[in-house]
């Protein structure tokens, strides 16, 4: 998995065109304050390092998060980090997983919705911190 993560004092999305066609019909607009953003692609030696990859993943949003007194998170799937793709009946619910083990930890978690373009903005914090890439 490579994740960029983001600290935003502020971050917006709406769904725009649906791209799997099995994900469910959805047009959705949110707005977060003060997150943690995290754009991230599962990759398909993730499949084989599941529990491995979960764990790396919620501990470096948690560092992140803590060093900006954050207890909001966002999830976006981000395709364009790497050649190597997992299928999405894979990713999807990994993602999910890490959003309920964020949750059950005390987190505000927002996932932008899987198998589709969405249209976004993202105001990033100017510290050095608040733009991390990791290769888990």
């Amino acid at each position: 998995m490579k994740i960029i993560l983001f600290y935003s004092p502020s971050f917006w999305f709406k769904t725009y065109e649906k791209v799997l066609e099995q994900a469910p019909d959805r047009d959705t607009e949110a707005e977060c304050r003060q997150a943690v953003v995290v754009f991230y692609q599962v990759e398909e030696g993730d499949r084989e390092r599941r529990s491995k990859v979960l764990t790396k993943l919620t501990k470096n949003i948690k560092w992140l998060a803590g060093k900006f007194d954050s207890r909001t998170v966002v999830l976006h799937s981000f395709n364009h980090l790497s050649a190597s793709k997992a299928p999405a009946e894979f990713a999807e619910p990994l993602i999910e997983e890490a959003g309920k083990r964020l949750e059950e930890s005390g987190y505000s978690v927002t996932v932008t919705p899987f198998g589709y373009l969405n249209e976004w903005k993202l105001h990033v914090a100017g510290e050095s911190l608040a733009k991390v890439f990791k290769e888990l």
